[in-house]
């Protein structure tokens, strides 16, 4: 088939790879994401699948909205069989919908119709899922709510952090999309309607919502840390101060200290929850880059009953 691919982060990327590599359809242009400013000069970049397209020699549509005259005019000179999506970034309308033959084929991370939304794999650690996977289904015009075409499971490990959990996601995904292509050519894949229940939804997780809450229990930190690794981060204050934390181990044995309370020994840092304590392994302090949780104390010299949050 000929193809194009709309997605714009790096975890997008290594189905890009996939759908060039297989050899057996023509990836004909991508769609992604306007360059946008980043580091501190705030320098306008392009996005990681526009860098990648550009090396293959790959055309690039780069349209503000989805539904600009000129971006969908180029679609139907292109004339897509089927635009695969992974994290494009954008809502498609219909009209855009209707281009290609077959459709635009997502690839979302989560077993639909569990997790629909922005972050599912954010959600699906902080909700202590013990398994996730990914979904390719047709973009209809509700949310992830199109029939679906193929899954896979993939473990939550008791460590993993959102952003190692979506790295293995985006590598497998990028093997079931490139098979959910190839079942679409050849006509043995048939999407099938997702169930009416079991749905659960995943929107974008805010700078709020990583805020830690220290009278939860410790396993309901540990999960929201793991879950906004590396973004948009778990924090807590100290002194006034934002103090990021960036991995933390549950203390079972250590049930002595309120919610929040510090307490410190020479190699270790605790606090407090609403049940038994947590460790901060790695902290990162405002304005400073991360570092161990016991070389921070050391630093801020923490006095006796002293606080986070």
């Amino acid at each position: 088939m000929k193809l194009v691919f709309a997605g714009t982060p790096e975890v997008a990327v290594p189905a890009l790879d996939a759908l060039i590599a297989s050899g057996r359809h023509e990836v004909a242009a991508v769609v992604t994401r306007p360059d946008a400013p980043a580091g501190r000069g705030r320098r306008l970049v392009a996005s990681p699948v526009a860098e990648r397209a550009e090396e293959a020699g790959i055309e690039v549509l780069k349209p503000l909205k989805p539904r600009d005259p000129e971006f969908q005019q180029r679609l139907r000179e292109i004339a897509p069989d089927c635009c695969p999506v992974v994290a494009y970034g954008a809502i498609l309308p219909k009209s855009a919908l209707d281009i290609p033959l077959h459709g635009w084929v997502n690839l979302h991370f989560s077993l639909l119709p569990a997790w629909r939304g922005a972050a599912p794999v954010q959600h699906s650690i902080m909700a202590g899922d013990e398994v996730t996977g990914a979904s390719t289904f047709r973009i209809v015009e509700g949310l992830d709510a199109g029939p679906v075409f193929g899954v896979l499971t993939e473990d939550i490990r008791p460590t993993d952090t959102s952003g190692d959990l979506l790295t293995r996601l985006a590598f497998a995904g990028a093997g079931l999309l490139a098979a959910t292509m190839d079942g679409i050519e050849d006509g043995t894949l048939r999407a099938v309607p997702q169930p009416g229940d079991g749905i659960s939804l995943a929107p974008k997780i805010t700078v709020e919502d990583a805020h830690i809450d220290w009278k939860a229990p410790a396993l309901r930190v540990d999960r929201l840390v793991r879950g906004c690794t590396p973004a948009p981060g778990a924090w807590t204050v100290f002194r006034g101060e934002r103090l990021k934390l960036v991995s933390v181990g549950l203390v079972t044995e250590r049930t002595d200290l309120a919610p929040g309370e510090v307490a410190v020994a020479k190699n270790n840092v605790w606090v407090g929850t609403g049940s038994h304590a947590v460790e901060l392994l790695w902290v990162q302090p405002q304005g400073k880059k991360p570092m161990k949780g016991a070389d921070w104390a050391r630093g801020v010299r923490i006095a006796a009953g002293e606080r986070v949050g």
